[in-house]
């Protein structure tokens, strides 16, 4: 069944709709403005909670605290680097049977989850050699 939405989560989604990434909620702000659809901020983040909560719409936190929302339309998985950040996404899920079984024994409906693991890459584990190394 779904939630009667107001009009400012259907203004959020249809946005969403239309960006492929995560995106903070500053900038669901400061692009609804671009788009003459503008809302207090406030309003911005009460709307994603209650997406969120409906399920609709998923947060992942990066290393530096940042907020990105985005459709919860699949579930997202990535390594991230704590040294600068970047963020690589990993393409096959290795917890989807896990998830059907929790679904299945604690009668929990999931509508999304995330894997995400932290460390260095490539680049930064060379320019941290390399430091030591002088």
């Amino acid at each position: 069944m779904r939630a009667i939405r107001t009009r400012s989560q259907e203004r959020i989604l249809n946005l969403l709709k239309t960006i492929k990434q995560g995106i903070s909620a500053q900038d669901i702000y400061v692009e609804l403005r671009n788009r003459n659809q503008s809302m207090g901020l406030a309003t911005v983040y009460r709307s994603l909670e209650a997406l969120k909560l409906e399920g609709m719409v998923q947060l992942r936190t990066l290393a530096n605290g940042e907020a990105l929302y985005s459709l919860a339309q699949q579930d997202k998985h990535h390594l991230t680097c704590l040294q600068c950040g970047v963020s690589i996404p990993i393409n096959q899920c290795p917890v989807h049977d896990l998830e059907e079984k929790l679904e299945a024994n604690l009668k929990f409906k999931i509508f999304y989850h995330t894997l995400e693991f932290f460390g260095l890459c490539n680049q930064c584990q060379s320019e941290q050699a390399a430091e030591i190394g002088q």
